[in-house]
């Protein structure tokens, strides 16, 4: 059991923990132009992409899920049309994305307020990545299909080439044509769409048995179509409520000012690059415990090694949490310094640097839930789970503190909201992760 766990988690922490490598190399790059506002425009500008691609991260999250149950049910059909369904509306929603686009960056720069100086680099870096759009949303779904098919190693395939050409096209045209956030734009606009073309081959040479002629009637089908996005409406409202919380925390750091807006940025992205690590086996959760759903509703027996699996999991995710603590505890003032060399930058946030600290085994536990309840598609619990946190826990918390605590509230609303998530899930997993399995099947377990 835990040879298919590390076969499925180690591709995908090595793609998870690429990809906010990949932002951390384009926070160095701004940090070291020597001004902290080309930092603060990333960041802001994430924040709308944040809410964009964050948002329509069902693509990958519900494609795994549905995907996954098809493979473990042996149904090629619906294995077929779970990725067809996908690009569909990734097709869709990237192209309209585009149209919309004058609106999205009018709504975002309003909410989302700044000083004159990151505004303007924001807004460059988005006017040109939103190009990026269709691009993005159907490698969320190929990714997803790959996961569910229990292939972890396309999906990394998918992402180090993605990275690769990103950063090298971001050297390039900042150091040999003097560009700056244009030029890390359009690094990551060619960079997607060449991983596009490479995801589409990938599936052309080792899946082609799985391709069937397209029958508009049946893709369209009502019911199969209700169950897609009822699992990826959840995974949606889950989804910007996780945004919600992270765009208010940067948010609500740019009011403190421009150095604070950038030590929050880098500690922020240390968060997320445990998150992509633990993610790994969330990602192989989400894969086991789909295929294991699959296969239960024709043999029950299999029960005990679902429930096996599961507590594997949250092991592997704990010491690899730990792992990750002990190196922030013991290095932490050295990589804040491989993120910039502006010393204000670099002393404000080692001030904060001990929520860093702690965040890791904290925060693995919801993590590697999400995995298990978008495996058993047992999306509407993670939904309210997250509705819960984000506005009981996370606004009371920051808003009761803030005034004797200052940034230091935004970092503790964090970590309860963190621990909030994980207490929540777990408290709901008996009723939807283990016992709804009965309601599939006329056996007791």
């Amino acid at each position: 059991m835990n040879k298919q766990i590390l076969k499925l988690a180690i591709p995908n922490i090595l793609s998870n923990l690429s990809v906010p490598l990949l932002g951390a190399v384009d926070t160095a790059l701004m940090g070291h132009l020597g001004d902290a506002y080309y930092i603060g425009a990333i960041a802001i500008a994430g924040i709308i992409f944040d809410f964009i691609y964050w948002g329509f991260g069902f693509l990958r999250m519900g494609t795994t899920g549905l995907t996954a149950q098809a493979f473990g049910n042996e149904d090629h059909t619906e294995i077929h049309l779970t990725l067809v369904r996908a690009l569909l509306v990734a097709a869709v929603m990237g192209i309209l994305l585009i149209v919309f686009q004058t609106i999205i960056a009018s709504i975002g720069f309003t909410l989302v307020q700044t000083t004159p100086e990151v505004e303007e680099h924001a807004k460059i870096y988005f006017f040109i990545r939103i190009f990026d759009a269709p691009a993005t949303l159907a490698l969320y779904a190929f990714q997803g299909w790959f996961l569910g098919m229990q292939n972890a190693r396309f999906p990394l395939y998918i992402t180090l080439l993605v990275n690769f050409v990103n950063i090298t096209l971001n050297l390039l045209f900042l150091y040999g044509f003097d560009m700056k956030t244009d030029g890390i734009a359009l690094g990551t606009l060619i960079a997607q769409y060449i991983g596009l073309l490479y995801a589409l081959g990938l599936f052309w040479i080792y899946y082609q048995q799985y391709t069937q002629k397209l029958n508009f009637p049946v893709i369209l089908n009502k019911g199969a179509l209700s169950q897609f996005f009822t699992v990826n409406r959840d995974i949606f409202i889950r989804t910007l409520c996780l945004i919600f919380t992270f765009s208010f925390f940067t948010a609500q750091g740019a009011a403190f000012g421009e150095i604070i807006l950038a030590a929050n940025a880098i500690l922020l992205m240390l968060w997320t690059i445990l998150a992509y690590g633990v993610d790994g086996f969330a990602f192989a959760a989400e894969s086991l415990v789909g295929k294991y759903t699959g296969q239960i509703r024709k043999n029950i027996k299999i029960y005990q090694e679902y429930k096996h699996v599961i507590r594997l999991l949250f092991g592997w995710g704990i010491v690899l949490s730990s792992i990750i603590s002990l190196v922030y505890l013991f290095f932490g003032k050295e990589i804040i310094g491989l993120f910039t060399n502006n010393p204000e930058v670099v002393r404000v946030a080692e001030s904060f640097m001990i929520w860093t600290i702690i965040a890791p085994v904290i925060n693995s536990v919801c993590f590697i839930w999400d995995g298990i309840y978008i495996g058993a598609t047992r999306t509407p619990a993670m939904r309210n789970s997250m509705l819960i946190c984000a506005f009981a826990v996370f606004i009371p918390v920051y808003y009761l503190t803030l005034n004797s605590l200052g940034n230091h509230a935004l970092w503790l609303a964090m970590v309860m909201f963190m621990i909030a998530r994980g207490v929540t899930l777990t408290m709901l997993a008996k009723k939807n992760i283990f016992h709804h399995i009965s309601a599939d099947r006329t056996t007791t377990i």
